[in-house]
């Protein structure tokens, strides 16, 4: 099973800020927009294809990796087989905050959520995944910052987001005079017309805060890098990995002075107030 461990050392050896150029000359111009190469990139870090020129071989590769590999609509957009979901978002600038739309952030990936689909539900056995976010800050098409964040290091519980969302689609559901059909957004208006041919979608609009504002308290960004990677991960999940990814890792922390694992307390996302054990992967390229 590949895991984020085994990505990072591919990400070591092949750091690519110039992602467009990259992925254009590879691609026969498949690869038109700064997401879909950030998409690919990921997706190449974690089934280390990006050496691959020959795009079946990376195609079948890429199968044996990942048992999905996402709509444009519905997260996630990576399930690793019998490993991790990735959801993969772009931003232009250091400071933009980050936008889910119509799904709350995640902590953990589960099946019955309703905003996934039925084909990333029946893609293998699951019930439980654990969910990185991984953020790409692509100004001016460069890849400037590269962030691989677990969920649970992130988001709150499901429950408070729920709770939020139900309170406001139970509301809007007692305003009077208006006849509202299940949906599941918030709420949806039918036959608003006297032909009776609009129709009125209540939905949420998710985002959340920069990682750069939320981990403020740690420092790990260095403006005078010209490209940098920063994982945070619990430090129980870290040390659940094979014991060869996390070796072939921190031998190339000895040979690179530019990789550092260190361990840092973070915010509980449940409960600020209490403090948990992270490991931090950072790589920079000056």
């Amino acid at each position: 099973m590949v895991d984020i461990l085994q990505g990072i050392s591919n990400l070591v050896a092949h750091p690519l800020p110039n992602l467009l150029d990259h992925y254009q000359s590879k691609s026969n111009n498949r690869i038109n927009a700064v997401r879909d190469a950030l998409e690919e990139y990921v997706k190449d870090l974690f089934a280390n294809t990006i050496d691959e020129t020959n795009l079946e071989r990376k195609l079948i590769k890429y199968e044996q990796v990942f048992s999905w590999q996402g709509g444009k609509n519905n997260p996630p957009d990576l399930i690793i087989r019998s490993g991790d979901a990735i959801e993969v978002k772009k931003i232009s600038s250091l400071n933009s905050q980050i936008a889910l739309n119509s799904s709350f952030p995640k902590h953990k990936l589960f099946i019955n959520n309703l905003m996934i689909s039925s084909s990333s539900r029946k893609c293998e056995n699951w019930i439980e995944k654990d969910l990185i976010y991984a953020i790409g800050v692509i100004p001016n098409k460069q890849l400037k910052l590269l962030w691989l964040i677990y969920g649970d290091c992130y988001a709150a519980s499901q429950d408070y987001y729920d709770r939020i969302k139900n309170t406001i689609a139970t509301g809007i559901s007692t305003i009077q005079n208006v006849t509202f059909s299940q949906t599941k957004e918030l709420n949806r208006v039918n036959k608003v017309d006297p032909l009776q041919i609009t129709y009125l979608r209540i939905r949420a609009m998710w985002g959340m805060q920069n990682p750069l504002d939320v981990y403020n308290y740690l420092n790990l960004y260095e403006p005078d890098s010209t490209f940098q990677v920063i994982a945070i991960m619990r430090e129980n999940k870290y040390l659940s990995f094979p014991k060869s990814s996390i070796h072939n890792l921190e031998s190339c922390v000895s040979s690179n002075r530019e990789l550092t694992i260190d361990i840092k307390s973070i915010k509980l996302p449940d409960n600020p107030g209490i403090l948990i054990s992270a490991k931090i992967i950072n790589y920079k390229i000056r």
